[in-house]
């Protein structure tokens, strides 16, 4: 499922979501919390935003209720799945962490990503959206490094 552009509200809202579900990732150090929350970051970063089901959500029974957001004022969705690509690293960790018994490990990936999304769900502030612009500036699209 292809998304040309997304609603900032929508991202926010997925955002405090899965705070939600990385918080109970830390308090409980759960590998099976983990690894649901990285099989969720794996499908939007790897496959599509589309596939995401608290955007899901946000779109069947949030958004109707607000009001429209003006063209200019949507994302492109490629940082935002960059940062989801990056949720996903931190949430393979944890869960490997948790289910080898490396909670030390697991704890510190999960709180990186629950801050990260924290971060995102409080202020909309995207500090994977925010390394995707850098990286791209270093690296821009259609850029060949062959002279």
């Amino acid at each position: 499922m292809s998304v040309t552009t997304l609603d900032p509200r929508g991202v926010r809202f997925t955002a405090a979501i899965t705070s939600a579900i990385l918080a109970l990732g830390l308090v409980t150090t759960s590998w099976r919390v983990m690894a649901a929350q990285m099989v969720l970051f794996g499908l939007c970063a790897f496959i599509g935003m589309g596939l995401n089901p608290w955007g899901a959500l946000y779109r069947s029974a949030v958004q109707p209720r607000l009001a429209p957001i003006a063209p200019e004022d949507r994302e492109a969705p490629e940082p935002v799945r960059f940062s989801q690509g990056v949720g996903f690293t931190f949430a393979l960790v944890a869960t490997i962490g948790y289910a080898a018994d490396l909670t030390t490990l697991g704890i510190v990936a999960n709180a990186f990503a629950l801050v990260a999304a924290l971060l995102n769900a409080v202020f909309g502030y995207c500090l994977g959206c925010q390394m995707y612009l850098v990286l791209r500036r270093f690296a821009p699209a259609g850029a060949s490094t062959a002279d």
